[in-house]
């Protein structure tokens, strides 16, 4: 089951005070960015946030799941999402301590320069 674009919507309006907040599907899924660095994924219209030290001691007891079969562990996040106050708290705190995404390489096709 993929995720459902109002659910997304509703959790980017509750971040929103964490930053420029945006998403993006990928693999029938969502990713969500916070000043353009992906701080949560949402899978089956469940929110994942990216685990830090951070966010680890403002939660305090931490749910981790993997977001996906195989993913590593995230923090799940299962009520306080309705929070929004507490969610773009998370969010802010989770962005700070993520590193500045790297620059993507331009592709180059053979025989061009």
């Amino acid at each position: 089951m993929s995720s459902e674009e109002d659910f997304i919507r509703f959790l980017a309006e509750q971040m929103e005070e964490a930053g420029e907040i945006r998403f993006r599907k990928m693999f029938g899924e969502y990713a969500i960015y916070c000043n353009e660095k992906v701080v949560a994924l949402v899978c089956d219209n469940k929110l994942f946030v990216k685990p830090t030290e951070g966010g680890r001691k403002f939660i305090g007891n931490v749910v981790e799941a993997p977001a996906y079969p195989g993913s590593k562990l995230f923090f799940f996040i299962e009520e306080q999402f309705e929070n929004k106050d507490w969610l773009s708290e998370l969010i802010r705190v989770t962005e700070k301590e993520l590193p500045v995404p790297k620059p993507k390489k331009q592709k180059t096709v053979p025989g061009k320069k």
